[in-house]
């Protein structure tokens, strides 16, 4: 396979992909994308079955109907919901006997601008749990369900983790110690699991994206509040999911491509976000794009 056909098609065949978070934004765009990509099986986990099933639905839509998707609904805060769901995906159709890529992606912000003394103390939990907990026991149900067929026991797979550029810059603005210290945790926790790893084929790695807008993250990071994410998304060009989602399948596909390969870490920022504090405001007057307001829900 040459680099100029990492994102062909069938770069993914053979793969079995679990995606959590995998009914809007980053992480239904990825579940697309992998389709694309030929992907052999998608499982995907989100709290909403509904949604998941339109993911499930576009996709069996679409010229990439050969790809097998298992919708199982799942709040990652709950180890034994965890467990559940990913058990129940191995035994829901027979020609899916093994995850072969884990894509840790569900998480969300909540409360800004408040400061941490501030934030009520259920906010503090809902993103320490999904965010944290939530993607340690989804790792941990991967590594060791399947019987012999999982990673652990192959000693083989991927383990993909959707972190953020705010996991190694001190954010410049009130309201993200929690989202913070969970996305550099997840970071360390990343870092320590590949080095535990070692003496298996099995690759932990980290996608950070930058500033996304088509997502329910900022909108949901500032309460709803248009006036508040209009401000922060005016003069430049944020990414949208599918900047992302066609970045995780380079990263995996880089992987498939050569077992020797591994890209620990990749950023994928919108040009006019030079540094997390430092975004290019005079992007959009220069370049002739529109401003990215929030629409309606």
């Amino acid at each position: 396979m040459s680099s100029s056909s990492l994102l062909q098609p069938d770069v993914l065949s053979d793969l079995t992909i679990l995606i959590t978070g995998a009914s809007s934004g980053i992480g239904r765009a990825t579940a697309l994308a992998c389709a694309h990509a030929g992907a052999h099986a998608l499982i995907l986990l989100a709290r909403s079955i509904d949604k998941l099933n339109e993911v499930s639905d576009a996709i069996a839509s679409s010229q990439h109907s050969k790809t097998i998707v298992i919708t199982q609904k799942c709040d990652i805060q709950s180890s034994s919901a965890v467990y559940s769901a990913i058990n129940a995906s191995l035994t829901a159709n027979p020609a899916v006997k093994q995850i072969d890529v884990l894509i840790n992606n569900a998480g969300l912000a909540i409360g800004a601008p408040a400061r941490f003394s501030e934030l009520s103390l259920s906010d503090i939990d809902t993103m320490l749990h999904t965010n944290l907990s939530g993607m340690l026991y989804v790792t941990h149900a991967v590594l060791n369900l399947g019987g012999d067929r999982s990673m652990l026991s192959r000693k083989a797979g991927t383990i993909l983790n959707i972190t953020s550029t705010t996991a190694l810059e001190v954010p410049p603005f009130p309201g993200e110690a929690i989202y913070h210290t969970t996305k550099a945790s997840q970071e360390a926790f990343t870092n320590s699991l590949r080095t535990e790893l070692q003496e298996t084929n099995i690759r932990v790695q980290v996608v950070r994206p930058g500033v996304v807008a088509d997502t329910t993250f900022h909108k949901q990071r500032v309460g709803y509040k248009k006036g508040q994410y209009d401000e922060f998304m005016s003069g430049f060009e944020p990414l949208i999911s599918e900047d992302v989602a066609e970045q995780i399948v380079w990263v995996l596909a880089c992987g498939k491509r050569k077992e020797r390969v591994a890209l620990k870490a990749i950023d994928v920022v919108p040009s006019a976000q030079r540094m997390l504090y430092v975004i290019d405001k005079t992007w959009n007057e220069r370049n002739g794009v529109k401003n990215t307001e929030m629409e309606d829900s």
